[in-house]
């Protein structure tokens, strides 16, 4: 198996990561960043703010040490955090700022789906949860992060209470940047700001509960107080950001339309199809195929390219493996490129954006859907995998 050599590697990789976990549960320690001998030297730092290079080019990022938890709570006193919707971010990063002691509160509609969720983990109804109207007429700072279909639709209804003198904050540039599609223009006298989160708000609050954080992009797209960046800083970290890296709206939502179709999500979900059905036409059982496709890239050899990068993981498995990976990942390149080519001009030139608010807006989407993902679970190799994940040791512990 490739991975046999790998899998003593990662056991040591886990122990180590084990034993240097952070030990703080909200703000905690700033995180540190594994960096080569060789480039050592190309950091610099002022007041915890970091220069470093990424691959020779020199980009800003800001840490938790920027903004330790006493400065945050103080730089917030005066001001309500209003965080509209109550998804997948609305409640990462709600909870996320409520447990840091932040005067938050939550605007969704009365008595739907997320009240009832909001209510079921502590927010009280006339305290610190309220309609949509109500929380966005009483934050002085408004995080906007309804879906991307809702932030159109209730746009008219919300606009009326950004007023001058607030803070208008997304975690997608999606609105913004699409505007001819979504109608939402940056209103006159308010600061427009960014903080994206490189993952699921489910996985932002479970890093922050375990004192770690997920990176997280932000921008500044409209600075009339001159306070605007300074600002957004103290959010990222506030909502539980591992560190932050800047970006523009455009460039934060082009990136991740094309990620989550491409590598992170559509592609990988293509590949692990393909491979498995060859595999299974060749006459490999369910489970092996599963395991040779699936579980050994999650388990074993994914972790090792996020501990240390592609090498370390080639250089830690057989020198068959490496052989094979080393002259076929080319032809891989080569056949995906053009697609990856199609994928981006889709999302730049709206193609994306405006399929997704049409599906989106549809009134049995949430029914469409669970056809969609039913027939994915259904599928013999998610099937196989259920079995497959049964049997990890970890599962049957009496």
């Amino acid at each position: 198996m490739a991975s046999r050599s790998a899998s003593r590697t990662l056991a040591r990789v886990a122990a180590s990561a084990a034993r240097s976990s952070l030990a703080a549960r909200t703000m905690g320690a700033a995180p540190r960043f594994a960096a080569r001998a060789s480039a050592v030297s190309s950091i610099q730092q002022t007041r915890g703010i970091k220069t470093l290079n990424f691959g020779g080019s020199l980009e800003k990022v800001y840490e938790r040490s920027d903004w330790p938890k006493q400065k945050v709570l103080d730089y917030f006193k005066n001001d309500t955090i209003a965080v509209l919707g109550y998804g997948p971010q609305g409640h990462g990063q709600g909870l996320n700022l409520r447990d840091n002691g932040l005067n938050v509160i939550v605007g969704v509609r009365k008595d739907g789906r997320s009240w009832k969720k909001a209510v079921a983990e502590g927010w009280v109804p006339g305290k610190n949860l309220f309609t949509i109207e109500e929380a966005a007429d009483k934050g002085s700072i408004v995080l906007n992060l309804l879906s991307d279909a809702a932030q159109r639709d209730l746009w008219p209804t919300i606009k009326p209470f950004i007023t001058p003198g607030k803070t208008l904050y997304f975690s997608h540039g999606f609105a913004i940047t699409y505007k001819e599609q979504t109608h939402v223009e940056a209103p006159a006298g308010v600061d427009v700001v960014l903080c994206a989160p490189k993952g699921s708000g489910t996985t932002l609050r479970t890093l922050f509960l375990e004192g770690k954080g997920l990176n997280s992009s932000i921008a500044v797209f409209q600075d009339v107080s001159g306070k605007a960046h300074e600002r957004v800083q103290a959010l990222g970290v506030a909502i539980g950001s591992g560190y932050l890296y800047e970006t523009t709206f455009a460039k934060e939502v082009y990136s991740d339309l094309y990620g989550e179709r491409g590598v992170l999500m559509g592609a990988i979900n293509g590949l692990f199809r393909a491979q498995y059905d060859v595999l299974r036409a060749q006459g490999h059982s369910p489970s092996e195929a599963f395991n040779e496709t699936v579980e050994e890239a999650t388990q074993s050899l994914y972790p090792l390219i996020g501990a240390k990068g592609m090498d370390w993981m080639y250089a830690n498995c057989s020198v068959t493996a490496q052989r094979g990976a080393l002259d076929w990942h080319q032809k891989f390149y080569d056949a995906s490129l053009p697609v990856f080519k199609d994928l981006y001009e889709s999302v730049k030139n709206g193609t994306e954006s405006q399929r997704a608010l049409d599906k989106n807006s549809q009134a049995d989407y949430r029914e469409s859907l669970e056809v969609e993902l039913e027939e994915i679970r259904q599928a013999e190799i998610w099937r196989a995998g259920e079995t497959v994940r049964s049997l990890r040791p970890e599962n049957n512990k009496k």
